[in-house]
């Protein structure tokens, strides 16, 4: 029997392959010749860095860089040196988590460290970049990171534009003539979940820029910028990706990614589960084991086990899902490709110690036994 297992994490109490481990010990239990593969689960957004690096055997590099309203943090990145890989979230160095409700300014905050992290990761020798874009405290089309990068963003009199959204109308060229070393061999990949185009009412600034600060006062000014900058973008690079799905990600760092490092915005469950190379194990997998902290009925819209479900039955392989809790609308989960699914308490608990992770891994290892029981 061979039984890969792919479930996110279990926030807050275990990780993605912490919860791999405790299944396999189950299936052992009972199917102690079992071909148990484990891979790692995340959708692009946060804890797709430590997911991978974990298990795909990363390193975690740890760097001090531009944070959004241009005071240092501590952000870092995974290092796969054997592909030269990095794995970078957007959001280690310019997260609105990083900064307080009061502190927030889409005109002054900015995306310069993620550039800085790239240029590291370029330095460790990496040329092949995963970078999840959720999160962002950012609404500055991507004009920092690309200053990083080299890039000169000028105003009219040839001077800097400076930072944040703050620079969007003063935009009048871009200069390419001295963008960071090997930049041009980098492949980049974006886990992008949203298609929002980079202007407009559908756009970076109107539909993302409320929870970064953006009021109803300042939403077309910024809006307006962001169109001058797209104008200026495509006279000086002859593509146009203003309206492309994806482009008003990150308060328009989509747009900057598409422009300038021709990258791929790819849905984030599809660019993880081709990082982890899932597929290929799944060619000849008799049961195919998913989950995460709880499902619902959200889970059956698009959510990473989902897509380990649509994977699997492409390949007629059976589907278990696993969560700590379930909740009455999950039967959403069927439909979408997860065959049963259990919950991994055991009896009447808080949650705060069905959370404990000792705790999580002896309910999910006795769970799984039970069931491969039945198998």
């Amino acid at each position: 029997m061979k039984v890969v297992v792919a479930i996110d994490s279990l926030k807050g109490s275990l990780s993605s392959v912490e919860a791999g481990i405790a299944i396999r010990q189950g299936i052992y239990k009972v199917k102690p010749d079992a071909q148990v593969i484990i891979k790692p689960l995340a959708d692009g957004g946060e804890g797709t860095t430590d997911a991978l690096i974990e298990g795909l055997g990363g390193e975690r590099i740890d760097l001090t860089v531009t944070g959004p309203l241009k005071k240092p943090v501590s952000a870092y990145y995974g290092y796969l040196k054997e592909s030269g890989t990095a794995i970078i979230e957007m959001a280690s160095a310019s997260g609105i988590t990083l900064i307080s409700d009061h502190e927030k300014d889409p005109f002054s905050a900015t995306t310069y460290g993620v550039g800085e992290i790239i240029r590291d990761a370029i330095d460790k020798g990496c040329r092949n970049f995963i970078i999840g874009i959720g999160g962002s405290a950012t609404n500055d089309g991507g004009i920092g990171m690309l200053k990083a990068l080299g890039y000169k963003i000028l105003d009219e009199t040839g001077q800097d534009v400076g930072e944040g959204g703050q620079a969007l109308l003063k935009v009048a060229a871009i200069c390419s003539d001295n963008t960071y070393d090997k930049l041009s061999d980098c492949h980049f990949r974006v886990a992008c979940d949203v298609t929002n185009p980079l202007c407009g009412k559908n756009g970076a600034t109107y539909i993302y820029g409320p929870q970064k600060g953006v009021t109803e006062a300042t939403g077309d000014l910024l809006d307006a910028g962001m169109a001058q900058y797209a104008n200026v973008v495509a006279k000086a690079t002859g593509k146009n990706y203003q309206d492309a799905e994806g482009a008003g990600a990150a308060g328009g760092l989509g747009f900057a990614f598409l422009s300038f490092l021709n990258a791929e915005l790819t849905p984030g469950i599809d660019l993880i589960l081709n990082a982890v190379e899932l597929e290929s194990e799944l060619k000849d997998a008799d049961i195919v084991i998913t989950g995460e902290g709880r499902l619902d009925h959200q889970t059956a819209m698009g959510k990473a086990p989902i897509g380990v479900a649509k994977l699997a039955k492409k390949y007629g392989a059976r589907v278990l899902g696993f969560a700590g809790s379930v909740t009455k609308d999950a039967g959403a989960c069927n439909d979408a490709g997860i065959d049963a699914f259990f919950p991994i308490v055991r009896g009447v608990t808080t949650l705060e110690d069905a959370m404990v992770p000792e705790n999580a891994k002896a309910n999910m290892t006795a769970a799984v036994e039970q069931v491969f029981r039945l198998l």
